[in-house]
């Protein structure tokens, strides 16, 4: 049986609410697979060896995840009051997003779909 009402139970689960710093980029235009290559690749450093790797790796989806770090560190500095150099990359992950269908036209009238996919993706931050 049920331990409660159903509004009881949901103040209880909106109560454990995450405090830790994060930052999250809705409708990037960049496909999940290409974001979780670089995401995979600083996940679990500190703050300021993933701000290295993020600005010297030569992908696309980089440059868009190192705007989304530094917004993150700057919601852990000003919200939370947490120093840059004690943080790390707690969580991070790419969730999928809507795709936008464009269509190729291609030989004897037929038309190939050109499917360009969309991502949300979100850091959280942690103090050591």
């Amino acid at each position: 049986m049920a331990r409660g009402h159903r509004s009881q139970i949901k103040r209880e689960r909106n109560a454990k609410k995450d405090t830790r710093p994060s930052a999250k980029l809705s409708y990037a235009r960049v496909s999940v697979q290409k974001a979780c290559f670089v995401l995979d690749a600083i996940r679990g450093k500190d703050a300021a060896t993933a701000l290295a790797i993020l600005t010297y790796n030569p992908r696309y989806a980089s440059s868009v995840i190192l705007k989304l770090l530094k917004s993150a560190i700057a919601n852990a500095e000003n919200n939370n009051g947490m120093k840059a150099e004690n943080l790390y990359i707690a969580e991070c992950y790419a969730n999928k997003g809507p795709t936008m269908k464009r269509i190729r036209p291609r030989a004897q009238g037929r038309a190939y779909r050109i499917e360009k996919r969309m991502s949300h993706i979100t850091i959280v931050l942690d103090e050591k």
